[in-house]
């Protein structure tokens, strides 16, 4: 085994969360109101900043644990679940957080604001389920 930083880990956890908190007090009761300028960076602002909170963690268990190098970000995800620390399930969640990250940071021209609605709306429960994932782990790893 490698050697996981658990606190690095933690600590991203928490940051993780705190963005999920920001974005639930922050969450658009409707289309309209996502729209407002402010509102519509403010929440795709905050759903990158988490799921590149989410791919930092999976990096530091690849890397701590000593998975083997990632040839990209999808590969990451794959060695996560080889070693049964998320679920099949969860890889492929991750993979689309990745690709939704990446048209958000990438492609702003054409972010589509149904679909970043949408995402606030219905979507936050990955973020949880993913942290779950990890604290279980963690929860078994000596």
């Amino acid at each position: 085994m490698g050697n996981l930083d658990r606190e690095r880990v933690v600590i991203k956890l928490d940051e993780l969360n705190s963005y999920m908190r920001e974005l639930s007090l922050i969450s658009p009761s409707s289309y309209e109101e996502y729209l407002e300028v402010e509102k519509k960076r403010a929440c795709e602002r905050l759903l990158q900043l988490a799921i590149e909170c989410v791919i930092d963690v999976c990096h530091v268990l690849v890397t701590g644990l000593r998975l083997g190098l990632p040839a990209d970000e999808d590969d990451l995800f794959g060695k996560l679940a080889a070693a049964n620390i998320v679920s099949q399930d969860m890889k492929e969640t991750l993979r689309e957080m990745k690709g939704f990250r990446n048209i958000l940071v990438h492609e702003y021209a054409r972010v589509d604001d149904h679909l970043v609605y949408e995402a606030v709306r219905t979507r936050m429960n990955d973020f949880r389920a993913f942290a779950d994932e990890i604290r279980v782990y963690l929860r078994s790893y000596v």
